[in-house]
């Protein structure tokens, strides 16, 4: 797993455990968390849940389900576990 910058274990700018715009925790525009056009819960074209054809494939740079959890929970990012249990994303 990597941890350096861009990483799916990077908290920095572009890390998939960051909170900020374009982070895999985002749950703004272009986020991972984001469920609308373009964001890593959206199931439409261009999201992270579209699974029809793309030109331009979203890539995923989120660490595997359970070391997503644990980081999560020893970090006590409680609300961010809950809305990701409440998708399935940990079934």
């Amino acid at each position: 797993m990597y941890n350096g910058p861009g990483g799916g274990l990077y908290n920095g700018p572009g890390g998939g455990l960051y909170n900020g715009p374009g982070g895999g925790l985002y749950n703004g525009p272009g986020g991972g968390l984001y469920n609308g056009p373009g964001g890593g819960l959206y199931n439409g074209p261009g999201g992270g849940l579209y699974n029809g054809p793309c030109n331009n494939p979203y890539h995923s740079n989120w660490p595997p389900p359970h070391m997503l959890l644990k980081y999560l929970e020893d970090t006590n990012m409680t609300s961010i576990v809950r809305l990701l249990k409440s998708v399935g994303y940990f079934n």
